[in-house]
This record gives structure tokens, C-alpha cells and sequence, in this order.
């Protein structure tokens, strides 16, 4: 009996003593990990500098707020960063009418180049969910349809957009998202997207403006519209085919343009370039906290200029009047689209 109590003693002794090297050794495999993971993101990026950066451009405006253009970031060192943070980023486009023939190629670029290794939740609105076209979506990103009505101007779809963005923040994102961009349709991306454009006020500059003195911006000059900013005010020209940033601030931004829409029209006046005349009056009172250049929103991907290192982001459809045209001060400018259902 005695040999037997010393043998199960052993025994339990030694299955304790076995479990503790199991628990010793998962401990060191998790120290290993992280620091690999330290070593990593520690070597494989340059060191910044003070002294050295782009000098072509300006990447930083006067009130301090970043100006993102290639060769300003390190992606590997920014991506580490927010990585740890876990984030969502809400994304949402507006395809009504014949704009749905866009939606394939948009979301196929944007799976290729758009927060990639990041959570992205598209939301699109469209009064023609049969005609979304099946795309695959990667791991951990996801599209949600939403049927809308049709509308035929160009315009009440502008209208439209900014209260649908209100109330998609106040019913459905405050639990699910980080960040929201909002985005044109008829774009593609062709190169990275990242999160080195995430802010809590973002605008991007327009591509066919950003070198163009502030008096002959296309701002809305009639005092009677709610969009209306007086001759030799402003800062930037900023486009309405893309925006974000935090929720709340998004928020703020679209139930502001939203009334300022509602105002004009019970005035029966419409701003010359719609929810894009109304957000640039809300960025020139509340100034964005960062700037994406015209690299995030270009005009076409044919097309050149000497500071575009890469072209992020363009139109795949121009308006049919010449932008030569749009900004000549003696000429009122008219946005000329085509017919959503033309």
C-alpha cells in the first residue's frame, strides 16, 4: 500500500510538474511572437526626418492640419499603428440609374487597394439592387445594399445623399464603425488607400483646382444661397466626390449641408454645385483636421501633372463641359452631367 501512495504521488508530482513546462513554454512562444513582431516594424522602416521631405508641395496647411501626398508617410510604420486599434471603416456610394454599371469596377478596385488588411463595411444605395453585380468581398469586409428611390436630376440625388449619410451615422454606425468615408460611385482606385488618410475631419483637395489662386474658385458667390462665400475668402477648393472622418464629425457635416440644402430650396435657390458648394462653405468654417491630396481623388488616369507621384483615386466620368471653361471668372459655372437614367 505504502509503494503504491509513493508511486501515485510521484505520479501527480510529476503531471504538475510537466503542466508548469507546458505553461513555460506557451509563455516564452508568446514573448517570442511580440518580440518578432517589435523587431519587424522596428527595421523595416526608415527613420523619419526633420530635415528632409518633399519640397514641390506644400504638406501642411496654415492652421497646422497634415496634407497627405506620397512620400509624407511610411505605410508600414502607420498601418502598424492602427492595426493595434482594431478599426471598422464605413464606406458609402450612391448608384442610381445607369450609375450602377460603375459599382463592379469600383468595388474591385477598392478590394485591391482600398484599407487593405482593415475592416471595411460598403454601404450602397442604389433603386436597383437586382443590378448589383456579384463582386467578391475578402475576409472581414463586407457590402450592405439598400434599396432607394429612383430620382432623375443629378441634383435631388446630391440632396438625397447628405440626409440618407445622417441617418445611416445615427441609426446603424455608432456600433459599427470608426471612421466613414464617403465616396463617388463612377471612380476607380488604382493604387493604396490606407489609413494614413483617417482623421477626424477629412477633405480632399480637387484635382483640378489645387493650383489655382482662391478668386477663381467656383464657391458659390450668391449671398442668397446658404453655400454663399464671399470673394476673396477661402482656403482650399475642396472635392464633394470624396469626405470622412469620424462619425461625429461626419455627422455634424452632413445634418449641416443637409439644412443649408433645405434652406436654399425653400428659398428656391440651388447652390451652383449642390451638396459640393455646401460642403466647401462647411470646411471653410470648420476647417478639416487633414487634407488628402488631388492624389485621392484625380481627374483621370491618363492624365499627368508634375506633383501626382501616383494616382490613388480618379473619376471614370467627366463632366461634359471643359474645366478650362469652369474656372474662367467671367463665366458662371454650370455642372452639366449627364442624366442619371438617360
Amino acid at each position: 500500500m505504502m509503494i503504491l501512495q509513493f508511486i501515485d504521488g510521484n505520479k501527480k508530482n510529476w503531471e504538475t510538474h510537466v503542466l508548469n513546462v507546458y505553461r513555460l513554454f506557451e509563455q516564452i512562444k508568446c514573448l517570442l511572437f511580440f518580440l518578432l513582431i517589435h523587431l519587424y516594424y522596428r527595421m523595416l522602416y526608415n527613420q523619419p526626418s526633420a530635415l528632409v521631405g518633399r519640397t514641390d508641395v506644400a504638406s501642411v496647411t496654415s492652421w497646422s492640419a497634415p496634407i497627405i501626398w506620397e512620400g509624407t508617410f511610411d505605410s508600414t510604420l502607420i498601418d502598424s499603428i492602427y492595426k493595434q486599434q482594431n478599426l471598422t471603416i464605413a464606406t458609402t456610394v450612391f448608384a442610381l440609374g445607369k450609375y450602377t454599371r460603375f459599382v463592379k469596377d469600383f468595388l474591385e478596385s477598392a478590394e485591391q487597394h482600398y484599407f487593405v488588411g482593415f475592416r471595411v463595411h460598403y454601404y450602397l444605395f442604389t433603386d436597383q439592387p437586382e443590378s448589383v453585380p456579384d463582386v467578391k468581398i475578402g475576409e472581414n469586409r463586407s457590402l450592405t445594399v439598400r434599396k432607394v428611390q429612383s430620382l432623375n436630376r443629378w441634383q435631388d440625388i446630391s440632396m438625397g445623399r447628405m440626409e440618407k449619410l445622417e441617418k445611416l451615422i445615427e441609426n446603424e454606425l455608432a456600433s459599427e464603425a470608426d471612421y466613414i468615408f464617403c465616396l463617388d460611385i463612377d471612380t476607380k482606385f488604382y493604387g493604396h488607400w490606407g489609413v494614413e488618410s483617417l482623421g477626424r475631419l477629412v477633405g480632399v483637395i480637387h484635382p483640378w483646382l489645387f493650383d489655382t489662386p482662391r478668386n477663381r474658385f467656383t464657391y458659390e458667390r450668391r449671398p442668397k444661397s446658404q453655400a454663399f462665400i464671399p470673394a476673396g475668402e477661402g482656403d482650399y477648393y475642396y472635392a464633394g466626390a470624396a469626405f470622412g472622418g469620424s462619425l461625429e464629425d461626419v455627422h455634424h457635416l452632413t445634418k449641416t449641408c443637409r439644412e443649408q440644402l433645405s434652406i436654399d430650396a425653400a428659398n428656391s435657390i440651388e447652390a451652383v454645385w449642390q451638396e459640393e458648394s455646401h460642403l466647401n462653405k462647411y470646411f471653410l468654417l470648420n476647417k478639416p483636421s487633414k487634407l488628402l491630396s488631388p492624389e485621392y481623388m484625380w481627374r483621370d488616369i491618363h492624365e499627368s501633372a508634375a506633383q501626382i507621384k501616383i494616382i490613388r483615386f480618379t473619376n471614370q466620368m467627366l463632366p461634359v463641359f471643359s474645366y478650362t471653361d469652369m474656372v474662367c471668372p467671367h463665366r458662371l459655372p454650370i455642372r452639366h452631367y449627364e442624366s442619371v437614367n438617360g
